[in-house]
């Protein structure tokens, strides 16, 4: 097995190959491969696995009884899913996990991942700071969808990522298809928006960048 995706994933960091690989064949675990568009884990499915992707990207997607869909998240080779649902309470998936791709995951049991954790104290702190990040991300995006207008959900975008990186230009998240996905709108209605605000000479728009030229009048979008 190639290494290199796991001694840079999120879980296994700073962790040396030989290590994790003396680890890894010490921890029952196996791999598994999913064609584009298959749910890797059920909305409600006993959480009992954790996979880190090898190869492919997966999204989070979480349907509603009216036919609307939020796309929560998208997780590429080295990152996890499903670490939160599986050491919850109610141990459920709040979520379809559904492959964008060809996707490779190495998985877990909960009780296999415990062992693991104990062995490496790296590996514990690696996972705690992912599952901080995963609530904090959380709740940036539930404070985002709270916006009603596509001008709002693209102002608190650009002004947090301004204020996490103490910079006024921000990278747009992949394109701008994947940054509308994010959000939950669609890329023409977007690209409208951000015109408009470039045309108010508050941003400069030149995708895969944003400056924000006016910091107090982006702020002021979101009063209205």
């Amino acid at each position: 097995m190639d290494y290199s995706v796991l001694e840079k994933s999120t879980l296994f960091s700073g962790v040396p190959a030989a290590k994790l690989r003396a680890a890894l064949e010490e921890t029952p675990h196996h791999i598994q491969c999913y064609d584009r568009g298959e749910i890797i884990f059920h909305l409600l499915e006993a959480a009992n696995r954790i996979g880190i992707i090898l190869e492919g990207r997966v999204e989070a997607q979480k349907s509603f009884p009216n036919g609307s869909q939020v796309n929560v998240s998208v997780r590429v080779p080295g990152e996890m899913i499903g670490p939160a649902a599986v050491f919850s309470k109610s141990q459920r998936y709040p979520c379809d996990v559904v492959s964008l791709e060809p996707v490779t995951v190495m998985m877990f049991r909960r009780d296999d991942l415990l062992k693991l954790m104990q062995r490496d104290v790296r590996i514990l702190e690696n996972f705690t700071t992912e599952i901080a990040s995963a609530t904090y991300m959380l709740q940036q995006r539930l404070e985002l969808l709270s916006y009603n207008g596509i001008a709002q959900k693209a102002a608190f975008w650009l002004l947090t990522q301004a204020r996490q990186t103490g910079k006024n230009q921000v990278r747009i998240p992949g394109s701008v298809a994947k940054w509308a996905m994010l959000m939950n709108v669609s890329r023409p209605s977007l690209h409208r928006e951000l015109k408009r605000l470039e045309n108010a000479e508050v941003i400069s728009y030149a995708p895969p960048a944003i400056d924000i030229l006016n910091p107090d009048q982006l702020q002021e979008v979101l009063s209205h």
